[in-house]
């Protein structure tokens, strides 16, 4: 059923088979490109790397039909993109398992498995939809910490708890300090947001509860991140 439409590895490809191959590579290049992109938040990537993501797998095909079985041209060929300097902006996991993964499927319909290339695909791309859709993987609290400037004349025991309660569903103070000269209090507090997208909305209230002075949410300092 995944036999391969080239053969041996010593038999030559002819011209249909090799048309073939590389109409297949660009269909599967073309429907993960198209697969990436819908599981991609909007504006968290660019066109030139969409248009590798669809061109990698006929370019990988095409590539191992010129080498075949010859050690020569495999070597010939090494020596030649030895020479070419690749300059990319640093991807994400994701965009480096993409990536690996249009090159396997290249390398598949180069030899000739295109069944088993398409299969794979389909499953793949599924695979990446469905994870990327679900919660897998996401953390379960984001946490953040939340700067808050006040009048010393205000006292801060409690006076945010009200929306702290509506908004947040982690709160602790970590660390009060005073500034300008002690005519102010900055107060430091590590949070989680119940949503994503109430950020404005808390610093609005917070900014009705201040006197509309400084306020700040960020990452916590010196939080880790997974580089690959």
């Amino acid at each position: 059923m995944f036999n391969s439409i080239i053969g041996t590895a010593d038999t030559a490809v002819s011209a249909g088979a090799s048309m073939l191959i590389i109409l297949s590579a660009l269909v599967i290049g073309l429907v993960i490109a198209f697969c990436y992109i819908f599981t991609q938040e909007k504006d968290s990537f660019t066109k030139d790397f969409v248009i590798a993501v669809a061109l990698i797998p006929t370019i990988v095909a095409v590539i191992i039909m010129l080498v075949g079985n010859s050690v020569a041209r495999a070597f010939s060929l090494a020596g030649a993109f030895a020479l070419v300097r690749f300059r990319s902006a640093p991807g994400s996991a994701k965009d480096i398992a993409v990536i690996f993964l249009t090159m396997a499927m290249g390398l598949a319909c180069g030899l000739g498995y295109l069944l088993f290339g398409a299969a794979a695909t389909v499953i793949l791309c599924a695979a990446l939809v469905l994870l990327s859709k679900t919660r897998f993987g996401e953390t379960r609290r984001v946490s953040r910490q939340l700067k808050i400037t006040i009048p010393e004349d205000l006292n801060y025991t409690g006076v945010f708890d009200d929306i702290f309660a509506e908004y947040l569903s982690v709160c602790e103070l970590v660390n009060v300090r005073t500034t300008n000269m002690g005519t102010l209090y900055e107060l430091t507090y590590h949070v989680s947001l119940k949503q994503e997208d109430v950020e404005k909305q808390l610093i609005d209230s917070i900014r009705c509860r201040n006197g509309n002075l400084n306020i700040s949410l960020g990452i916590l300092p010196n939080k880790s991140s997974f580089i690959m």
